[in-house]
């Protein structure tokens, strides 16, 4: 267990002119996912990476922790310096020269006089330099600045390590999955920091984990066993505890420090957040077996969505079809088919996917233009080597209904103000189909019925050309598609997505397609996370004797 105490050394400050270090370098490594991740990925929204003025302009006054941050540090008068504001879509290990560039810049402008640092992280990056990608930054920075207060906050999802924790001052969590309280857990990170530089609190923090490799679908934060351990958190904060986070990490990240996660701050009682560290540890331990996802077979899960909403029955809003394993926001290709293709040989109509991510075939539809019968082998085009499948195109034909820029601003409480850069969007009308898809034939698909009539309604495939997970409704507004008008959206999403639909759907079905998110941990190999450790082995023990994790 770690503990930071802030004591006189940071009240010292009170009465000065404070430079505070703000930055963002967000990223969830998948290293099952074949998406590599350079620089450019972290440029979202448009445009180039956000670095010094920039960032301020482009974050200031939105629902994320950076901007949580900025407002913190211009209540308390503070001089703030931003060298960098970087977040890309979880995808494979960050390039060597991509983590180099983002913590070279932090650590430069450390380096070159500050009061304080706050640090809007996620806190499951990967890098091809480093296991533990917040961690190695934090121990650089306290290299630098051994007596630098520091506010970070993190990721539910977090894979928390000892060298986060003994490198930072205060560390808070988010406590929603969707994350809808990204700007709330910075603010509350920021404020407590800036509490301890006035002298009004004595931050000490510890953490703890337990072997659990928690699988995301089971994370929700209205949902069981998540949803009762958060509410405990919040208890012990609405008791007089500073801070109380709990992190379900993420389970696609095949390192040591993988796994289930709690960290406390208490106000100079050590004691106190220890107990309450053990508490909720202890709460989350009893609910383990609650923290697997068990699925369905995918024609089962399609059959039941078109029973309930197909033909004559007629739902008050669409049935959500979650094509779970393929959900870009844990790293996933979105470019796989399974679950489109079955949905097509059931003969499903009024559709609406986002999205299949392929620029090979947006080029294609906007050379065709707009209103242009195409066939494409859509999707498909990324092997995932980490799960041994191949990428199968689906062959369809439809007409190109829509082309767009791919940008449109978030209007939910999940980053809220900030824009959704899809790249070059457009949408692909095809009818329904029965019988095979191609994706398990091998037969090209047709768009009419076995009667040779067209199909009433239709499918309407959102392709893009950058990574995006469905949790803004404008992803379909965007593109001239109305969600609610349909009777089914096919989303590639496992939680997220309820920001902005939990208040659309009639049913939401998890539907087991294929990726390199899958909930079926027999498809992957583990070979770096800690063992023992649950579920992958059974009779794990609460807290087995591990040696030191590698350097």
């Amino acid at each position: 267990m770690a503990h930071w105490a802030a004591g006189a050394v940071i009240g010292q400050y009170r009465a000065m002119t404070r430079r505070v270090v703000v930055a963002m370098m967000e990223h969830e490594t998948n290293t099952f996912s074949p998406v590599p991740t350079p620089l450019s990925r972290f440029a979202r929204g448009g445009g180039e990476l956000p670095t010094g003025a920039e960032v301020y302009r482009r974050f200031k006054g939105t629902g994320t922790g950076i901007g949580a941050f900025l407002d913190v540090a211009d209540e308390a008068g503070m001089e703030i310096v931003s060298p960098v504001a970087g977040n890309a879509a979880p995808s494979g290990k960050v390039e060597a020269s991509a983590y180099a560039f983002m913590t070279d810049a932090i650590c430069e402008a450390v380096a070159a006089g500050c009061d304080a640092c706050f640090l809007d992280l996620h806190g499951a990056m990967v890098a091809e330099t480093t296991d533990d990608g917040e961690g190695t930054l934090l121990a650089r920075i306290r290299s630098i600045a051994p007596d630098l207060p520091i506010a970070v906050s993190l990721d539910l999802h977090a894979n928390v390590t000892e060298a986060m924790i003994a490198n930072c001052t205060v560390a808070v969590g988010y406590k929603t999955y969707p994350h809808l309280d990204m700007y709330e857990a910075g603010r509350h990170a920021g404020r407590l920091l800036v509490a301890a530089l006035d002298g009004e609190v004595s931050p000490v923090m510890v953490w703890g984990s337990r072997p659990i490799l928690a699988q995301t679908l089971r994370m929700g934060h209205v949902d069981e066993p998540m949803g009762p351990l958060l509410e405990m958190a919040r208890r012990h904060e609405a008791s007089g505890l500073l801070a109380a986070s709990v992190f379900g990490g993420f389970p696609m990240a095949d390192i040591w420090h993988a796994g289930l996660s709690v960290v406390t701050v208490a106000n100079g009682d050590r004691a106190r957040a220890e107990a309450a560290r053990d508490e909720l540890l202890d709460a989350a331990w009893a609910e383990r077996a609650e923290f697997v996802f068990r699925s369905r077979p995918l024609a089962e899960t399609i059959a039941e969505a078109k029973a309930l909403n197909g033909g004559d029955n007629r739902l008050d809003g669409p049935v959500i079809l979650l094509d779970h394993a393929d959900n870009t926001a844990s790293g996933g290709t979105q470019d796989t088919t399974a679950v489109l293709a079955e949905v097509l040989a059931q003969g499903l109509a009024d559709v609406a996917m986002f999205a299949i991510c392929d620029p090979a075939a947006v080029a294609e539809m906007t050379a065709a233009g707009v209103g242009a019968e195409v066939t494409l082998a859509l999707g498909g085009k990324m092997d995932m080597p980490a799960i041994g499948r191949r990428g199968e195109p689906l062959v369809v034909t439809g007409r190109v209904r829509t082309l767009t820029d791919g940008i449109f601003p978030v209007t939910v409480a999940m980053g809220r103000g900030t824009l959704i850069d899809m790249g070059p969007t457009a949408v692909l009308e095809v009818g329904a189909l029965e019988g095979n898809p191609s994706g398990s034939s091998g037969t090209p698909a047709a768009n009419t019925l076995a009667s040779g009539e067209p199909r009433r309604g239709s499918v309407k495939i959102v392709v893009c050309s950058r990574n995006v997970e469905p949790s803004d409704p404008g992803c379909f507004r965007s593109v001239g598609i109305e969600p609610t008008a349909m009777r089914f959206l096919i989303l590639k999403s496992r939680i997220h997505y309820r920001a902005g639909f939990s208040g659309i759907s009639a049913r939401d079905i998890a539907c087991n397609g294929e990726g390199v998110t899958s909930s079926d941990n027999s498809l992957f190999r583990f070979e770096n996370v800690r063992r023992p450790i649950y579920p992958l082995d059974e009779h794990t023990p609460a807290t087995p004797e591990y040696g030191p994790p590698p350097a």
